[in-house]
């Protein structure tokens, strides 16, 4: 009888079940402040004439196409031309066109506390200002508890708390 009872008693206690559980919790907080950036392109020089039944001449000189002369900081000097019929009552046609290019001197983009202060006058300029960090803030407690606090202008926050639970494989 005795071993009826022990053998009921084994039956009756319950294995330990065995499950695989992973719980996970991650809290975190992005800072970001936008710097300050420039990109400019310089632009060349040019110059361009054409024309039909004219004389042309630069004051001096008779029959010159003009165009481009010495340089100085990037920049040529210029030789215009003036035309005139070259045979009266006939048909004629002059063009001349320059556009003066960007200088090479010394100026350049300086930046002071982030912030663009001076550029160089360039044919194309793109200014992005930098962000003013302010009372930007952010905090995490040991409890998971995410705090955030705006910025000024160019910045962000993020602030995130990320739980999972796999059961099993």
């Amino acid at each position: 009888m005795k071993r009826s009872l022990l053998f009921l008693l084994a039956l009756g206690v319950a294995a330990p079940a065995q499950a695989d559980l992973v719980h996970q919790i991650s809290s975190s907080v992005q800072l970001s402040v936008d710097a300050a950036a420039a990109q400019t392109t310089r632009l060349g020089s040019t110059y361009s004439v054409s024309g039909s039944g004219v004389s042309t001449t630069d004051g001096t000189t008779a029959n010159v196409l003009g165009g481009f002369g010495n340089v100085t900081n990037g920049v040529p000097a210029i030789t215009n031309i003036t035309a005139s019929q070259a045979t009266s009552g006939n048909a004629f046609s002059f063009s001349q066109s320059y556009i003066e290019g960007d200088s090479t001197s010394t100026t350049s983009t300086s930046l002071t506390n982030g912030a663009v202060t001076a550029l160089p006058l360039l044919g194309q300029t793109t200014t992005t200002g930098g962000g003013v960090a302010g009372s930007l803030a952010g905090t995490v407690t040991n409890g998971h508890a995410v705090t955030v606090t705006a910025g000024g202008t160019g910045t962000s926050v993020i602030g995130q708390t990320i739980t999972s639970l796999t059961i099993g494989d």
